[in-house]
């Protein structure tokens, strides 16, 4: 039998984001500087592979003070009582040598509701100090209200002051370890 592979997040070299469209006319951006990621496979191709990732919700950066502090309160991800986003997959379905389709269960306060992702992978590289690289850059989208981040404004001039979309995406470096 093969050896498990499991591979090591770098934080140094990976990022999560997220749009949300503003007065219906512009994204806003934000990001989360504190996560968690691993990845373990039966082998170097990413058989059976299974990803989880873990989110530190207090460390979301939308560059706005006054907005991350909305944020982390009771109207959007209510940090004190939900510290973190979890998500956990239930399969990645390889389409090509490139891209993949990841599945699995995301929970935000509380509310866990099955995702699905579309997933490139960069590819694999060895560092000059010899260590295997894999990167991976994540795109999708979910709908903010199915998590219960409802808060909303009317606007004078019709519509809303927030879109129910919110697009995801992640750039994912692995550090490589048999195990």
């Amino acid at each position: 039998m093969a050896n498990q592979v499991k591979w090591v997040f770098d934080p140094t070299h990976s990022e999560i984001t997220f749009k949300v469209k503003h007065l219906m006319i512009t994204n806003v951006k934000g990001e989360f500087k504190k996560l968690e990621v691993s990845l373990t496979s039966e082998d170097d191709q990413l058989t059976n592979a299974v990803a989880t990732a873990s989110i530190e919700l207090s460390s979301i950066s939308t560059n706005n003070e006054d907005r991350d502090g909305h944020l982390k309160g009771p109207d959007f991800f209510d940090v004190a009582n939900h510290p973190t986003i979890e998500f956990e997959s239930s399969s990645i379905e390889k389409l090509d040598d490139d891209n993949a389709h990841l599945k699995g269960k995301l929970t935000i306060k509380g509310i866990t509701k099955e995702v699905s992702f579309d997933l490139e992978l960069g590819g694999f590289s060895k560092d000059p100090w010899g260590n295997e690289k894999a990167g991976f850059s994540l795109n999708g989208k979910i709908n903010r209200n199915d998590f219960g981040l409802t808060w909303n404004a009317a606007l004078e001039t019709g519509g809303v002051l927030l879109s129910e979309d919110v697009k995801i995406a992640a750039e994912i470096q692995f550090v490589k370890q048999v195990v």
